[in-house]
């Protein structure tokens, strides 16, 4: 975005003609100043929405709807009662602002069709790139301690949050400051979507992950960042590409962020049959989630304190440090007793998915993704994610004989019914619809299942056979091999989508004729991220409540684009062999 767009959005919305009242005509009488009731509501509108650099871009923004005074009543009425009630009804308190989002006309994106190919990238080009990717990673742990992560809202919102969604989120989260978020970032999307300012906050772009393009990005550490890069730096010394002080420091690296994923960010929990559990946290105490002061307060103020372990970040852990050869005691735990206890199971458990966004698939057989802690505390209500469980079906292959997985019916049985959700996930079409997924894109489940589906592969035949009698594997990779040769990789991309391609391709088999366009793709934007490194942010996982907030950055991009073009030069290697 040129900065002679930016300026005439910015002018635009500055100089708007006002039609109607604007969000602050609603909100200030009711928010901006108040005594009794919930503070935080307040404090949430203050920061988030009424701030200094978001009121001027929106003030002459206004609805005609709401020059109907009865209707504007009614909206202002229902946000006293979300400020104002001990047990807000908040299906009536969303109701209002539900009516007015069935006109916000946010779309996902759709990519051209791109021109063919042409000559592939060869191998010094991906070698170089390779080396540039791992020296990136290499040089922000040795900068910050640690490899950082970003997060960015973008206010436009989700495209599959519409009204209904928004009551679904209302009614199923557990924390009021969710709801409140959730509540007010609802009512900003519709004065955005009708504002000057939202070619500003929403951009076009170029392929599928949207790049993280907005000013204000939180840096933070989570142990399943610190395990994603864990295996990034894996293959990179694994490549042959390091050199002898790089492959070093890659482990000394790897060694400190599984002790970050292991130790740092365990904690105990309660399992459905009265024992307990150590599993790993999204988000540990402070100070090592590593926030700058100003942001940390800013987290607080928005509401956003507690978190809670997840199942994802779990298996996500436990499966790097296997891959790293840690002999921690904590992967001793055979996970899938733990998981069936939060495995869906049609007519017993189904209220276990309290936000069904995703209402679309059929949930039986998956595992919903936030773990209560020892407090009880659950502040998400709890969603359930396909590509969460391909996770614990990868971390479940890899220690199949350390958790006597075949010689455990009940352990067996979890897994196989992980197995007929993704059957059922993958024979509907679903997988390819952004709809399905909570916190990935239909790309990055395909790069997973490819991952998925390679820890599968390296099992005994035998093994494999009574994982998957009726060759569900087999049939699911060849409905997502079909997507990212006929859909993914025919359209334009950016680099992201590129990395993420040709983890699938490579890891399931594809011919390496398909390789050519993610490979020109990866190799032609090397660079663009300037000073951040060698490529942008993009979005690698999201949040749709309580509005699109993005996790990315450009270490993620060197990370996943390292992983991608090294499994793509092993596949060519041997093929050359």
């Amino acid at each position: 975005m040129g900065f002679h767009t930016i300026a005439g959005a910015a002018f635009r919305a500055l100089t708007a003609r006002k039609d109607g009242p604007s969000l602050y005509d609603v909100c200030d009488p009711v928010l901006l100043k108040y005594r009794g009731g919930d503070p935080h509501l307040g404090k949430f509108y203050r920061t988030a929405l009424g701030n200094p650099a978001l009121r001027p871009l929106l003030r002459r923004t206004g609805l005609p709807e709401l020059r109907d005074e009865k209707r504007l009543g009614t909206l202002q009425e229902a946000l006293i009662r979300a400020r104002d009630d001990d047990e807000p009804d908040w299906a009536a308190v969303g109701a209002p602002i539900a009516e007015l989002m069935a006109d916000i006309g946010v779309h996902h994106p759709a990519p051209q069709k791109r021109a063919a190919a042409g000559r592939a990238a060869d191998g010094s080009e991906i070698d170089r790139v390779i080396r540039r990717c791992g020296a990136h990673l290499l040089g922000s742990f040795a900068k910050n301690g640690f490899i950082p992560t970003y997060a960015a809202f973008n206010l436009i919102g989700d495209p599959d949050m519409g009204g209904r969604e928004m009551l679904t989120a209302l009614t199923g989260l557990n924390s009021r400051g969710y709801k409140n978020s959730t509540l007010l970032f609802s009512l900003a999307r519709i004065f955005i979507a009708h504002s000057p300012a939202r070619a500003l906050i929403n951009p076009p772009w170029t392929g599928i992950a949207e790049p993280m393009w907005q000013p204000m990005q939180i840096r933070h550490r989570s142990a399943y960042y610190d395990a994603f890069f864990t295996e990034a730096l894996l293959s990179y010394v694994e490549s042959g590409l390091a050199s002898a002080d790089e492959a070093a420091a890659s482990r000394r690296a790897i060694s400190e962020m599984v002790d970050f994923c292991l130790k740092t960010s365990a904690e105990e929990v309660s399992s459905h049959d009265g024992s307990t559990v150590r599993v790993i946290t999204a988000l540990a105490p402070l100070p090592h989630p590593r926030f700058s002061r100003f942001f940390a307060q800013i987290k607080q103020d928005l509401g956003f304190g507690i978190y809670v372990p997840d199942c994802d970040t779990t298996a996500c852990s436990f499966s790097a440090a296997t891959q790293a050869g840690s002999t921690d005691p904590i992967l001793d735990q055979p996970l899938l007793d733990f998981y069936r206890g939060y495995q869906v199971r049609e007519g017993a458990n189904e209220p276990r998915v309290t936000v069904p966004l995703n209402d679309n698939i059929d949930y039986e057989g998956g595992v919903v993704t936030w773990i209560d802690n020892l407090a009880g505390d659950r502040p998400y209500g709890n969603d359930l994610d396909p590509t969460l469980n391909l996770d614990i079906l990868e971390v479940s292959f890899r220690n199949l004989t350390r958790w006597k997985i075949l010689e455990t019916p009940s352990r067996l049985e979890t897994v196989h019914r992980i197995i007929g959700f993704q059957r059922r996930l993958v024979e509907s079409g679903a997988f390819r619809n952004p709809r399905s997924h909570i916190y990935y894109l239909p790309e990055l489940y395909s790069a997973y299942f490819g991952r998925c589906h390679a820890a599968f592969m390296a099992l005994p035949d035998a093994a494999r056979k009574a994982i998957d009698p009726d060759g569900t594997f087999a049939f699911i990779r060849g409905k997502v091999l079909a997507y990212v040769e006929g859909e993914l990789t025919a359209r334009e991309m950016n680099p992201f989508d590129a990395a993420l391609a040709l983890m699938a391709l490579a890891h399931l088999g594809a011919d390496v004729s398909s390789f050519a366009a993610a490979l020109n793709c990866i190799t032609a934007h090397l660079g663009e991220g300037g000073r951040h490194g060698p490529y942008k942010a993009y979005e690698w996982n999201k949040m749709k409540t309580p509005t699109r907030i993005l996790v990315g950055g450009p270490e993620v991009t060197s990370a996943f684009v390292l992983m991608g073009l090294t499994l793509a030069r092993g596949v060519m290697m041997r093929g050359n062999a």
